[in-house]
């Protein structure tokens, strides 16, 4: 008989959080219980590999649901998060959905409702569990020669990346977050020579830092309290391998210290024991920080800065890297039509042609998890059209803009600029701009149809 689904709540009122518990369990899922978001984060980097929906309150005593979205989705990736809010806002459901959030309920709706809503995120966390342990069986190689894109900037990184490789040098990645550094981490590791060996990818801003001392170095039983057996960190894990730090700026100073003694011995003492233990490990950190300026204002120690940066590598952002947009797009409209069965034969050229001009400030990801949205909407045997395409696309100009001249400093065409910044700004929410232009629905309507701000 297989495991019933667990699930995570994060909710500071007991009360609430146990009545919430027991409807749930009633409904056939294993329930944990947090009432704050550290409690919550600890419990998800143990339990990752079976959550499957994290359930957390917007207001917890230690952080703000919406603004903790990032670790909850870096600690569990193929987890849904459901926000729970006791006063709902129209910009924050809009916020938390933009970041992927799976819903966003207000409290004391009804208990129907959030069992709905629970079921759909339990059906889709379990299908890309499954699409992703179908790609890990399928096995694409991680190679320079599978990275998409043909532009400049991401030629000059990957020649300096094949340079490197075949090395057991320490790499830094710098870039910013979204834009590849994995993947390029990944690369590495196939192109030397401990491909075959184990591969570690370790988010350092997943863990709450009380726990990724214990996850990197691993502890000796009874070494404290809850320390029942002995544990084998990552570090060991990694061994005749790779281990990639990722986001390697929010390691805790004391850590930081602990880790420069492996990359200067290849040696390190676990929490509890008196040995040193020894490790052939090659390291590659990233970081979306400026390490160099992080060590010069004292949060980062210098040493170990210097010890990672023997060989540093820029990642380009997709901003710069204009001509990888398109083959992209294609590559993940291929995807996701596979996984969803659906056969989407492309793009109609205006809906290509604005991906192309969007500025992409969440990078590569963030291209990802618009196709992906853009996939679930368009129709089948259909061409992907710009209405498939999230609302912050709908009002971008159809055309790059031209230098301006004196009919620019009209009033309708500021008046028509003003609408059309208004409804980015709101995502294309249509109430909400009307409320902060003062003017109806109907009449904003009117407006967008007069200035050609979108299509409807």
């Amino acid at each position: 008989m297989s495991s019933p689904p667990t699930l995570l709540l994060i909710e500071d009122e007991t009360r609430l959080r146990q009545v919430l518990a027991r409807v749930l369990e009633l409904e056939g899922y294993a329930v944990l219980q947090a009432p704050d978001a550290r409690r919550g984060l600890q419990l998800l980097a143990e339990h990752a590999g079976e959550i499957l929906v994290v359930l957390s309150d917007v207001k917890l005593p230690d952080g703000d649901g919406v603004a903790l979205l990032p670790r909850y989705q870096a600690a569990a990736p193929l987890a849904e998060i459901i926000l729970l809010t006791a006063y709902g806002t129209v910009p924050d459901g809009v916020r938390a959905m933009k970041q992927g959030a799976f819903d966003y309920l207000t409290k004391g709706d009804s208990d129907d409702q959030l069992v709905v809503v629970v079921a759909r995120a339990v059906e889709k966390a379990q299908l890309r569990r499954r699409v992703a342990e179908l790609e890990k069986q399928v096995g694409q190689p991680y190679t320079f020669e599978a990275m998409i894109g043909q532009s400049a900037a991401l030629g000059k990184a990957k020649a300096l990346a094949e340079r490197v490789a075949p090395t057991d040098s320490t790499v830094l990645l710098e870039g910013p977050t979204g834009a590849g550094k994995e993947l390029f981490a990944q690369a590495i590791h196939q192109a030397s020579a401990r491909r075959g060996k184990p591969f570690v990818a370790v988010n350092c801003s997943a863990f709450p830092k009380d726990l990724l001392e214990s996850e990197l170095f691993g502890y000796k039983k009874g070494a404290f309290t809850g320390a029942l057996s002995d544990k084998k960190g990552l570090l060991e894990e990694a061994s005749g391998g790779t281990l990639f730090l990722d986001e390697i700026g929010e390691l805790d100073l004391a850590v930081q210290a602990k880790f420069l003694r492996v990359l200067e011995t290849q040696e390190f003492t676990k929490l509890g024991d008196t040995r040193p233990t020894k490790v052939n490990v090659r390291l590659i950190a990233a970081t979306n920080r400026n390490l160099r300026q992080e060590a010069a204002e004292g949060h980062f120690r210098p040493d170990l800065y210097y010890r990672l940066s023997v060989f540093e590598l820029a990642v380009p952002p997709l901003s710069a890297r204009p001509a990888d947009v398109a083959p992209l797009a294609e590559h993940f409209l291929r995807l996701f039509a596979a996984k969803l069965r659906k056969r989407l034969p492309g793009f109609e050229p205006e809906a290509l042609a604005r991906l192309a001009r969007y500025p992409w400030p969440g990078n590569v990801r963030e291209l990802k998890n618009v196709l992906e949205r853009a996939a679930i909407l368009a129709a089948d045997n259909q061409p992907l059209t710009v209405d498939d395409l999230p609302p912050e696309f709908q009002y971008l100009p159809a055309a790059a803009p031209t230098p301006p001249d004196p009919a620019d400093r009209s009033l309708r065409a500021v008046e028509g600029r003003h609408i059309g910044q208004v409804l980015r700004e709101t995502g294309g929410n249509k109430m909400e701009a009307a409320r902060q232009l003062g003017i109806s629905v109907k009449t904003l309507y009117r407006k967008i149809e007069e200035f050609g701000l979108g299509r409807e």
